[in-house]
């Protein structure tokens, strides 16, 4: 990897850009940054975010698995229920849209 100040700020460029109602998974974040083998470090990266301005619960697993936050998962899942029209179902996030 670069340098880690270049990725973190890459991917915080990614995640300020995903706009309310939409999602990207830690493998889209990564690959948006340039770093298209480093999904997991981009989950590194956003738990340590606490910046409102860097709308971290918008990212999850490729799986759907809503995946970490750093104040919850009960949290990021309630954060996306209010903001797009999903649900989730067995720790998984299923968009209800029709």
């Amino acid at each position: 990897m670069k340098n880690r100040n270049t990725f973190r700020d890459a991917v915080y460029a990614v995640v300020r850009k995903i706009p309310k109602g939409e999602i990207m998974t830690y493998g889209e974040v990564a690959r948006e940054a340039g770093y298209p083998r480093a999904a997991r470090a981009v989950g590194r990266v956003l738990a340590g975010n606490y910046d409102p301005e860097i709308p971290c619960h918008r990212v999850i697993r490729a799986d759907g698995g809503v995946g970490g936050y750093n104040r919850g998962a009960e949290k990021k899942a309630e954060l996306l229920r209010r903001e797009m029209l999903g649900e989730i179902f067995d720790s998984k996030f299923v968009y209800l849209r029709p």
